[in-house]
């Protein structure tokens, strides 16, 4: 039994159906108990392409994300799932993974699953080829696409993301401010959020006019122990540092590993500062200082553009906030 043969079996057209199924007030009573019958006696349950028959929605919306085992995309894909629930929208997620053609095969099957609209949750989806952002630009011609912590000129594509650049460049230059001469930069991500925080400490030296000795700028991609590992063997290279800034929390807390293996004092001899604020900043010990991303603030704005859209309301199609530090052990100034 399908939205179809009720439709035959009470006699209107499967639109009336749909709009019966979804309480839309704009049919008769009469006609609303006649199909109400026909369900009742099959016990028929409509599925999410039956209640968007003849309403020209899915009540659906389709997510992707690189990885769901990171914290940050499944703090992320958690808030978005709460606040779209709150709305009466139900969610599709695929992990794409990291491959480029994984990518387009994943929007592209949400799309062929008729969802409403798409986010893409994290900076990865974007490329700095813009060759390669081309498949998003596409699929915005049939829905509207939401890109969280990343953005992509282009129409019906809107942006909700937090100013990573301003953040890194403020804590680089509070740090310099404050007498640390030997900043170590580490992160993981040549993502467009990661590009910007990469940015910002490339240019709080250069306001100050003052030189980056590139040594202190590392790229690493590893666990928590592995980051440890890492430091232990810059050091022996004869690299040495007073304070580091991380892109992400689990680096920073590898690098608060490695203070205990070296037997270093934090925050008296070493700051420590990491980002993201999430959960592991609190669970270690000393606590984390850590720069707050506004997570759950830009998922509740993506959120919040879509139905706006759905309800053809006017909205930017780039919204942006300002992280906040949140100072807590690691860092004395």
């Amino acid at each position: 039994m399908n939205i179809y043969d009720i439709s035959q079996k009470a006699g209107v057209s499967i639109a009336t159906v749909s709009r019966v199924i979804n309480g839309n007030s704009n049919v008769s009573e009469k006609t609303r108990k006649k199909v109400m019958a026909v369900i009742e006696q099959y016990d028929y349950t409509p599925n999410a392409f039956a209640r968007g028959l003849g309403l020209n929605t899915m009540q659906t919306i389709g997510i992707l994300c690189a990885d769901s085992s990171d914290p940050y995309l499944a703090s992320a894909i958690y808030y978005i799932e709460q606040m779209l629930h709150k709305e009466q929208y139900d969610s599709l997620l695929c992990c794409t993974g990291y491959n480029q053609e994984d990518k387009e095969k994943y929007l592209n099957l949400l799309l062929s699953k008729k969802v409403d609209s798409i986010i893409l949750v994290g900076s990865n989806f974007v490329e700095a080829d813009e060759e390669k952002n081309q498949y998003i630009k596409e699929a915005a011609k049939s829905v509207p696409i939401m890109l969280l912590n990343g953005a992509i000129d282009a129409p019906n594509i809107y942006s909700s993301l937090c100013d990573d650049y301003h953040a890194t460049f403020q804590i680089t230059q509070k740090l310099l401010k404050t007498g640390h001469e030997r900043i170590l930069y580490l992160y993981n991500s040549h993502s467009y959020s990661g590009k910007k925080k990469l940015k910002g400490f490339h240019d709080a030296y250069s306001e100050m006019g003052l030189k980056i000795n590139e040594s202190y700028i590392q790229y690493f991609v590893g666990d928590i122990h592995e980051t440890r590992d890492f430091l232990v063997n810059l050091t022996k290279k004869g690299l040495t540092f007073d304070s580091i800034i991380t892109s992400d929390d689990n680096l920073a807390v590898g690098a608060l590993k490695f203070a205990k293996l070296k037997g270093i004092s934090v925050p008296k001899d070493l700051s420590i500062i990491g980002y993201n604020n999430s959960m592991i900043a609190t669970c270690c010990d000393p606590e984390l200082t850590s720069i707050d991303n506004k997570l759950e603030t830009i998922c509740k704005n993506c959120v919040s553009t879509l139905m706006n859209i759905f309800n053809g309301n006017s909205v930017p199609f780039r919204s942006v906030f300002s992280a906040e530090l949140v100072k807590r052990e690691t860092t004395d100034f």
